[in-house]
């Protein structure tokens, strides 16, 4: 009988989201891809340092330990990597260094590797490249590109994974920021208010909220999953936002409604594993504080 993931929580990763590769990328990007294959193997037995997403990955990966002996592991987390298959060995073994328990991976040695996605039906795709962030998300796959240089996250909470959304053009569709970008704040306020029984339309990381939700529900008391939607939306647009959580049967820990306060001070209280949000300038307020990934969708992300 073949292996099968269904049902699980898949990651998705690249080699650089996952690790500190950056000294290593300094000589790809200077040289051809050889003498970066020739530094990797020379480090092969020097595990690399953790990266922005190590935590987040590490923290996933627990809910197999705790998950009771006649269970099947909930979570798998996949590499896949722009990387060769020589550097994949020291992928691998940095993994097994710090006790990850990752056994697939797929190495393409420089072409996208985002066409494997769709057979390992990911959950969620974390990359440093743009371009394989968008293809994904244009695949119907929740992705975000990771910010290399983002502060890593608090050790502060070693039993919660922790991670924050932005909503519009996020968990909910761009549809409202459509109107905000055209017509104007309070256009987008009367626009919220009329519609604040209408459900908002799924946004590309509905899907990824549900299997967390469902792997939170299936539970472990060794292990929990705490969420917050960090929006830049203030009352009264507030309500819709709610109203659609409530209507999907998805219950979040935390809201913040910051009505365009910088969300970077704020997540830093709040201390995720990751933070997800569509705008570069959110990002990059929050990544001074926390691990922060730039969902490149939405009407914001046309021209970028």
């Amino acid at each position: 009988m073949s292996a099968s993931l269904d049902g699980k929580l898949v990651v998705a990763i690249s080699s650089r989201a996952l690790f500190d590769f950056e000294e290593e990328n300094e000589v790809f990007e200077q040289n051809d891809d050889r003498a970066y294959m020739a530094l990797q193997l020379q480090r092969l037995d020097l595990p690399a340092r953790p990266g922005v997403a190590f935590s987040l990955v590490q923290k996933l990966l627990a809910f197999n330990q705790a998950a009771p002996a006649h269970h099947n592991h909930p979570v798998e987390v996949v590499i896949l990597s722009r990387n060769d298959p020589v550097s994949g060995m020291r992928v691998f073994r940095s993994a097994q260094h710090y006790g990850l328990a990752i056994e697939r991976g797929s190495f393409t040695r420089g072409q996208p590797p985002w066409r494997y996605l769709k057979p390992l039906h990911a959950n969620l795709f974390l990359s440093t490249h743009l371009s394989d962030v968008r293809a994904a998300l244009d695949a119907g796959v929740p992705a975000a590109q990771v910010y290399p240089r983002s502060v890593h996250a608090s050790d502060a909470h070693p039993a919660e994974v922790r991670i924050a959304f932005d909503g519009d053009a996020v968990l909910f569709s761009d549809e409202a920021e459509q109107v905000y970008q055209t017509q104007g704040l309070h256009a987008f306020h009367q626009h919220e208010i009329e519609k604040a029984g209408l459900p908002l339309p799924d946004g590309p990381f509905k899907p990824l909220l549900f299997a967390l939700q469902r792997l939170q529900q299936a539970g472990t008391p060794a292990m929990r999953i705490r969420t917050a939607l960090v929006t830049a939306r203030s009352a009264p647009a507030h309500e819709r936002a709610i109203r659609t959580l409530m209507n999907w049967n998805i219950e979040v820990d935390e809201a913040m409604f910051l009505g365009g306060l910088a969300k970077g001070e704020f997540l830093r209280e709040f201390e995720p594993d990751f933070f997800f949000d569509d705008q570069t300038g959110h990002i990059e307020s929050a990544a001074r504080h926390v691990p922060a990934g730039h969902v490149a969708s939405g009407v914001r992300n046309n021209n970028v």
